[in-house]
């Protein structure tokens, strides 16, 4: 069964477009990961500050497996852009 992440950012005031832009390379690796079926960027048109990642993969354990990637990754380039009273909040859906 597919799984769907979306993962909701919230950037420093005007720091968006360098969040994104830091992202790129990063997306482009992952998607081509295995099970990868999407891993787009998205950035609020109410709230410029706020940016979502929607990922679906094909599997549950392809989706874990990314995971153990990224960590393994290091630090994310996107961690200086991001507002750090606002945490990532990701949300887990089966497709």
């Amino acid at each position: 069964m597919a799984v769907r992440l979306i993962v909701t950012f919230t950037t420093k005031t005007g720091k968006g477009p360098d969040f994104i832009a830091s992202f790129a390379p990063v997306v482009e690796e992952v998607l081509k990961e295995k099970g990868c079926e999407q891993y787009e960027l998205f950035r609020s048109e109410e709230n410029s500050e706020r940016i979502v990642l929607l990922e679906r993969w094909t599997t549950a354990g392809d989706l874990d497996a990314h995971a153990e990637a990224m960590r393994a990754r290091g630090p994310s380039p996107t961690a200086p852009f991001r507002d750090e009273d606002a945490p990532p909040v990701l949300e887990r859906f089966e497709v």
